[in-house]
């Protein structure tokens, strides 16, 4: 039960992080955007992972394997190229760029 409750406060933060950076990304603009749910953004990076520099944008929407509004996964696209989730290559292809196993060095300081 213990890790279902950190597992489950997890998600919660998570989904917090990321609808704070999708309101701001809404607010730049006046145009009507659909807001993803947490399991889709997890669902694409995950897909992005798995077929990392194989798929320009377009190819790796039609081959995701939940359908969604092109819209919508624009809006995805963005959130993981703002918290350096993802990149895109010279060949126009997503890449998966993020490691969880990276440490930042405690000398760094911060402005």
């Amino acid at each position: 039960m213990g890790n279902a409750f950190k597992e489950d406060s997890w998600n919660r933060k998570i989904y917090k992080l990321i609808s704070t950076d999708i309101t701001k990304m809404k607010a730049k603009s006046s145009s009507i955007y659909r807001s993803p749910r947490l399991d889709t953004v997890l669902m694409v990076e995950k897909f992005i992972k798995e077929y990392s520099a194989e798929f320009k944008v377009y190819q790796l929407w039609k081959k995701l394997p939940k359908k969604m509004m092109y819209q919508t996964y624009k809006i995805i696209l963005a959130y993981l190229l703002e918290v350096n989730r993802i990149a895109v290559d010279n060949e126009d292809k997503i890449v998966y760029i993020w490691s969880p196993d990276y440490k930042r060095k405690k000398e760094l300081k911060w402005a």
